[in-house]
């Protein structure tokens, strides 16, 4: 449940199961959450009207609409939607593309949170919204404020060839352990979560406060690898391992004892060291470990288990809940597909780029790219968004996913219907096969959104790949990971770009810091600046500079950006972009 009444526990849940048609049955509320959810939205209606009518002033009203994932941006207010772990299915996705067109301009904005984001709706609009989405079991609660927010996983999840375990039981159990929870509702700062079922990270486990990777140990039992204090923002940090293993009965305990550490020492007197990073960087690993390990054993202590320690009953409820589709039995290839991969040269580049290898034979993960030429990263109309539903409820068990990369996923495709999914892309527009290439872009929504934004972000976005739009080309440069951000406040993920650009004001100008050699899978790193920053019309220009150095360096064409940048270092890409003459870390 998102909240339990007192008299029981809070996983006491009643997730269905897998339904007879062999779709996927996620969580479903029960009348608690969908009472409980209602009234969030009734006591929220009265709230607009009082500050509509002036009872309240914008500064009473904020912490009560930031408590309904509602910022107030450049020139609208924003909804935050949550996406819980990134999964939706077809009837959820239909109410948002509803919802774009009747309260916004026809279009949605798919985050770095796997969350959904609305940046026009009118503040008088918004209780009817919130209503909306409660019909489809959705809400906005905790997508903004200093609380625990929507725990995020790996997009792939349930489907990814390379998967120990679904992470999504515990995501969860995780999230409705920490939704509404009164001790941890008013944190020193926001704090983020995000769940792993694969060693090879694709939920930046490393970026996150806390980090979970389900992994076996040697004894073959299943449990979590924990990271604490990663971040990025002014003050990137790369999270450091406090548990190398945790039986999975004690996740919820040993996350309450990093929350209420946390929680207990964290900076309240500066918002920009409030974050656990800081925490953990000022008391050491080994110490802020001691304090955690000493606060878990208590919690087992005193409460003797039951409070923090899920009925194995109700866990199983909630696997239950994530079994597996029914597949059918199919070869591992189908003779269609491979006939349309003979003579479809576009068909065969996007499945190429944009399918990854599935658990089960004869499917295929089918990931839709939100980066089009001349598009803002992330977003979809409506009408995009009803033909991704369609395609879920077709032919993905009516599954689908966003992706922390701002792209969707339809994680369940016999491939005997990858022709199929791919037309009708094709005709909406959403057949760019550009997945992991350098025009699959992560981009903040920028100084042309955001009121803390100091530079634009989705121009750069658009030229860039504008400029590097030959689907030949961009396949000649390879694995390329370039993210955008329009302040320091990395929401573009910058930092841990392949290529990474920073926008600044600079007396008024915007200009561009680059930074290369970034990492945002299991062997994070931050990537190392150049020198001085770029005017906007300089941007494109450098990094075309950057690809013509890579292609100089590599020793062969299976040699990727990031291995040469390891290899060479940053040196020969600084010489590249500054004359000689010019110092590399002027300005």
């Amino acid at each position: 449940a998102i909240v339990a009444p007192p008299s029981a526990p809070i996983w006491a849940v009643r997730p269905t199961t897998q339904s007879r048609t062999g779709k996927l049955a996620m969580y479903s509320y029960d009348e608690f959450d969908r009472d409980y959810v209602k009234n969030r939205v009734a006591i929220f209606r009265d709230q607009v009207a009082r500050r509509v009518s002036g009872a309240l002033t914008e500064d009473e009203f904020k912490p009560l609409r930031l408590q309904n994932g509602i910022y107030l941006q450049l020139h609208a207010y924003m909804l935050r939607v949550a996406i819980p772990y990134g999964t939706l299915n077809s009837a959820q996705m239909r109410q948002l593309a509803m919802i774009a067109e009747k309260w916004d301009k026809g279009y949605g904005h798919f985050t770095t949170r796997q969350n959904i984001q609305y940046n026009w709706p009118k503040l008088i609009d918004l209780p009817d919204i919130l209503d909306a989405l409660a019909d489809v079991e959705m809400h906005a609660i905790q997508t903004s404020g200093n609380c625990i927010r929507n725990v995020t996983a790996d997009h792939f999840a349930g489907a990814a060839a390379d998967e120990v375990e679904d992470p999504r039981p515990a995501a969860e159990l995780l999230r409705q352990w920490s939704t509404d929870h009164p001790e941890f509702a008013f944190l020193p700062r926001k704090f983020k979560i995000a769940v792993t079922g694969s060693p090879n990270d694709r939920a930046v486990i490393k970026a996150h406060d806390i980090g979970l990777r389900v992994l076996r140990n040697d004894a073959g039992e299943v449990g979590y690898q924990v990271i604490v204090g990663g971040g990025l923002g002014r003050t990137p940090v790369v999270g450091e391992t406090i548990r190398e293993f945790l039986p999975k009965e004690h996740l919820l305990a040993y996350c309450e004892a990093i929350l209420r550490v946390y929680n207990l020492h964290g900076r309240r007197d500066n918002k920009y060291k409030a974050r656990i990073k800081i925490l953990v960087m000022e008391e050491g690993l080994e110490s802020f470990r001691n304090q955690v390990e000493a606060e878990f054993a208590s919690l087992l202590e005193v409460h003797n288990g039951p409070s923090l320690i899920p009925d194995p009953a109700v866990v199983k409820r909630i696997e239950d809940a994530f079994a597996p589709p029914r597949f059918e039995d199919l070869p591992e290839s189908d003779a269609a597909y491979e006939a349309r991969l003979a003579e479809d040269e576009e068909f065969a580049r996007w499945c190429a780029t944009n399918l990854t290898a599935h658990r089960q034979p004869g499917y295929a993960i089918a990931s839709i790219s939100l980066k089009p030429v001349g598009a803002a990263p992330g977003d979809a109309s409506a009408d995009q968004m009803r033909v991704v539903a369609d395609l879920a409820e077709r032919y993905s068990f009516d599954e689908l996913r966003v992706s922390h990369e701002q792209n969707l996923i339809l994680p369940h495709v016999a491939k005997r219907d990858l022709p199929a999914v791919y037309d009708a892309l094709s005709e909406a527009e959403l057949a760019t096969a550009n997945i992991g290439l350098i025009g699959d872009i992560i981009a903040c929504p920028g100084l042309d959104y955001c009121a803390l934004a100091t530079a634009r972000s989705i121009p750069i976005a658009q030229d860039i790949a504008q400029h590097f739009s030959d689907p030949d080309y961009s396949r000649l440069i390879g694995d390329m990971k370039i993210k955008i951000s329009g302040c320091i406040n990395s929401c573009g993920h910058h930092h841990v770009g392949h290529i990474g650009i920073l926008g600044l004001d600079r007396a008024g100008r915007e200009n561009y810091q680059i930074t290369i050699g970034g990492d945002h899978t299991e062997s994070l790193k931050m990537g190392q600046r150049l020198g001085r920053g770029f005017d906007a019309e300089e941007v494109v220009p450098a990094i075309e500079q950057l690809v013509q150095t890579y292609f100089s360096l590599r020793e062969s064409e299976a040699e990727t950006f990031l291995q040469v940048v390891e290899r060479a270092g940053t040196q020969p890409f600084k010489d590249a972009l500054y004359p000689a003459k010019e110092p590399a870390d002027a300005g």
